[in-house]
């Protein structure tokens, strides 16, 4: 998952499927056939209108080792006989079809992750079990990456924004953050088409339940990480009957606001932070201090000197030297994984000495973004044409200057950033069509929950905040660092979710790892 304004957040360029002509691009591969085997489906009690949608059948082509295909949905899901988009869907069939369950649907989270980029490496997003037995199906949610793309600025645009001040200390400072987050909200506006009003979660997870249909799944088998979680709980409260074996990992709970996510993200990031802190004293000579007090302290120097005096760094033209805003993001990416707390020491160590090249490079990931300046996909800016329809937002600077100061008390590090992030959903050219609401899924099969003690991103406490909500849940605690557990680390974690998958055997709920 990625933090608001680089947090929690996701859509990018218009290209829409207009009065019944697809502009999206087209998937390469060889022959297209139906999959004979699925019958049409019915869609759910009230639905009839979207019986064109559920019956259809998908055209799978060969594609990289894979399968392709386009599943045909509205745009507007209140008016089903016009405009439709075209979401693209991979399929990496189960390894032993003797022992086939059925699909397996994934999404990575975000928003503005590309499922079908993550089921490509169906070997190891999944146990060995669960990669035999199921069909791993990845898509594209609409306004992301194949799907309808929403494009909302130039890569060199894209660049100045992400490179610009994120914690504005004076009030011509925070005035510039405004005009700045105004700015981008008004190029979306202006680029991004139709399309923009209609990349929400709810709509997301009606394209999902059409998927499933289209798939010949009676239910949804499924498993969402971070952003993930939150499209599986909305879909589970739309459809609580076609829920099957769902695994919500790294839970980004329904009904917290836009500054409960600001807040929690600080205090999850500033836990992380101070873990990877530890690390880095424990190696010897860390290059920020002899302890975790001086280490953090001496992060916060580094980034305000960052804010007067940007490093030079080389290999890049379009970005020549390492901002804040920037070297925000490289420290954030090291938090996801403690894989990458070394490489995060190594490029410290680096940058005091005065060239942000690492630093800058563990930024890159973090924004999928190449060396040479092209973005990979369109998270950067799908994120926020998400967020800004799930979560209502108001553009009252000062409030915003005001929750930024509180956050200091429980994240001085990281509180600033992400309390200012979500500002350009106050300037969004499309009112929020959704809100926070509780989620129960009465109905629903049980899902299994999973939540990590130290989650920079989605907070241990909102695993077991939707817990608490959910009428038939288990919750798996994971005592570790890094952002999701499942597959990551810890053999504890897998068996239970693979017997659950294979098997249909729910986890003890309160169970610990």
């Amino acid at each position: 998952m990625t933090r608001r304004a680089t947090a929690l957040v996701g859509a990018t360029a218009a290209a829409l499927l207009l009065a019944g002509c697809s502009l999206v691009e087209g998937v390469t591969g060889g022959t297209r056939t139906p999959t004979a085997t699925v019958s049409p489906q019915a869609p759910p009690a009230g639905l009839e209108a979207l019986a064109p949608f559920y019956g259809q059948r998908l055209q799978w082509s060969e594609c990289e080792g894979a399968q392709c295909a386009r599943l045909r949905v509205p745009l507007d899901y209140a008016s089903p006989g016009g405009d439709t988009i075209e979401v693209a869907v991979v399929r990496v069939p189960a390894k032993r079809e003797s022992r086939r369950i059925g699909s397996l649907v994934v999404n990575p989270g975000g928003p503005g992750g590309s499922g079908v980029d993550y089921a490509r490496a169906a070997d190891f997003i999944v146990g060995a079990g669960v990669r035999q037995a199921y069909d791993v199906v990845g898509f594209d949610p609409r306004g992301v990456a194949r799907s309808a793309p929403v494009d909302c600025v130039t890569d060199q645009a894209l660049d100045t924004f992400l490179g610009s001040d994120p914690t504005p200390d004076d009030e011509a400072e925070q005035q510039q953050f405004a005009a700045t987050a105004r700015g981008f909200a008004e190029a979306c506006g202006r680029t991004a088409g139709p399309l923009l009003g209609h990349v929400s979660t709810v709509e997301v997870a009606k394209d999902l339940d059409v998927l499933r249909a289209a798939l010949g799944e009676e239910k949804l088998t499924y498993l969402g990480k971070s952003y993930g979680t939150y499209l599986g709980a909305i879909y589970a409260d739309l459809f609580p009957a076609t829920v099957g074996r769902m695994v919500l990992d790294g839970v980004v709970a329904p009904d917290l606001t836009s500054d409960e996510i600001n807040l929690g993200q600080a205090k999850g990031f500033e836990l992380a932070t101070r873990e990877w802190a530890a690390y880095c004293v424990e190696q010897g000579e860390c290059p920020l201090g002899g302890s975790v007090d001086r280490v953090m302290e001496g992060l916060r120097t580094f980034l305000e000197s960052v804010d007067g005096s940007p490093l030079p760094r080389t290999g890049d033209n379009a970005i020549p030297r390492l901002t804040e805003g920037w070297a925000s993001l490289g420290i954030a990416a090291a938090m996801y994984d403690q894989g990458a707390w070394q490489t995060l020491v190594d490029a410290m160590g680096q940058a005091v000495g005065g060239d942000g090249t690492a630093l800058m490079q563990l930024a890159n990931q973090y924004a999928d973004r190449n060396p040479g300046g092209q973005y990979a996909g369109n998270i950067m800016e799908v994120i926020y044409a998400v967020n800004c329809l799930d979560k209502p937002e108001d553009d009252d600077v000062a409030e915003r200057a005001r929750l930024a100061e509180e956050s200091l008390t429980e994240a001085p590090t990281w509180g600033p950033f992400l309390m200012w992030s979500s500002l350009v959903c106050g300037y969004w050219p499309v009112e929020a069509t959704n809100a926070p609401k509780t989620i129960s899924a009465e109905g629903a099969d049980p899902v299994v929950v999973i939540g990590t003690t130290r989650d920079p991103a989605t907070p241990y406490e909102w695993a077991v905040r939707l817990r608490g909500q959910l009428a038939k849940a288990s919750l798996i605690t994971f005592d570790g660092d890094g952002h999701t557990a499942y597959t990551r680390s810890n053999a504890c974690v897998d068996k239970a979710v693979d017997a659950y998958y294979l098997e249909g055997t729910q986890p003890r709920d309160g169970l610990r790892c």
